[in-house]
């Protein structure tokens, strides 16, 4: 089967070494430092438990150069979509699908949603509308990223915990091209479970990410810390609630508590969020998918969220200083 990975990073690196190890033919759109180390050496894998793999994968910087693909996967950060959305559809043959595996509110989100939001625009991630005009609804199957990685070095990525990739049809369907998927993907050595409500996946993860990644991003703390200090406990917990409010309003089921979904961040251990990992590192962080979007649908649900605006507006000025000056921040021991 003919899988292209577009933004093969540290989670789509993950997913394309792993998918090509089962005989795929895997390709990867990536840039820079990356692109040439896959090319000379191949993508490295470096797992949890010392095992390593190395995937010879086809690697470009151009989706142009790519022929029709079975399964499309993007696998970049979700401010990044807009810059690719005109591009995908070359990659797209009649049967061929699109796996969003964006952290946050999807641009998808009210798509096939019902009731008195149907059809309506994230705008926080898809402000001008490109996302939704070039990526056919019809072929999304929506996925939820649970594993924690990162790139160490060029085309080498760390798998630190975690191998559950959570799909699901938008509408809820049962569907046989969703269970190909999964299919795909267990035999990669992934959990794949098929959800019926990927919304309110989408919730209980976002629930923590809403809170937790922007809180690390200023204070340079991992997620135990964060939840073993008092008064940083306390703020994730009003930031959840405030989120937990939006979500119960467009018909989320929260399946787990408050305090069961903070002890699940802090078992994690001494982890950098994804959002401290990009500060660190120089790069645009997901503000608007993971933070941006729950208090633009705390505004179409008329429900106040001040402890979120107030971490958002922190962590964007934080991100614009970043930006302006070029640079990285970094906590030297």
């Amino acid at each position: 089967m003919k899988i292209c990975v577009v933004g093969a990073g540290a989670i789509g690196g993950y997913l394309a070494v792993k998918l090509a190890q089962n005989d795929h033919e895997v390709s990867i759109v990536i840039r820079g430092a990356n692109l040439q180390a896959v090319r000379e050496h191949g993508m490295k894998l470096r797992m949890e438990d010392g095992t390593e793999y190395l995937a010879k994968v086809y690697a470009t910087d151009n989706i142009g150069d790519l022929p029709v693909q079975d399964i499309v996967i993007l696998a970049m950060k979700a401010h990044q979509v807009g810059a690719v959305a005109a591009q995908i559809p070359a990659l797209l043959g009649p049967e061929s699908l699109i796996v969003t595996a964006q952290n946050g509110v999807p641009w998808w989100y009210f798509h096939k949603h019902g009731g008195a939001y149907e059809g309506r625009r994230v705008e926080a991630v898809d402000p001008d509308g490109v996302v939704s005009k070039h990526l056919d609804i019809e072929r999304v199957i929506g996925c939820i990223v649970y594993p924690a990685c990162e790139i160490v070095a060029p085309g080498v990525i760390t798998h630190h915990e975690g191998n559950r990739f959570s799909i699901g049809e938008l509408d809820g369907s049962d569907t046989p091209r969703v269970r190909m998927l999964a299919d795909v993907l267990r035999q990669a050595g992934f959990k794949a479970p098929i959800t019926s409500d990927i919304r309110s996946e989408i919730w209980i993860k976002l629930w923590g990410n809403l809170s937790f990644n922007p809180i690390s991003a200023l204070t340079h703390a991992t997620l135990v810390d964060i939840c073993e200090f008092g008064p940083s406990r306390e703020l994730v917990a009003r930031m959840m609630r405030e989120g937990q409010v939006i979500g119960e309003k467009l018909g989320v089921n929260f399946k787990v508590s408050l305090d069961k979904r903070i002890a699940g961040a802090a078992g994690v251990g001494k982890h950098k969020t994804s959002m401290l990992q990009d500060i660190e590192a120089g790069r645009p962080i997901e503000l608007e998918a993971l933070v941006g979007s729950v208090i633009e649908m705390g505004k179409i649900t008329d429900s106040p969220t001040p402890n979120i605006e107030a971490v958002y507006a922190l962590a964007a000025l934080l991100a614009r200083t970043v930006k302006e000056q070029n640079g990285k921040l970094r906590i030297q021991g």
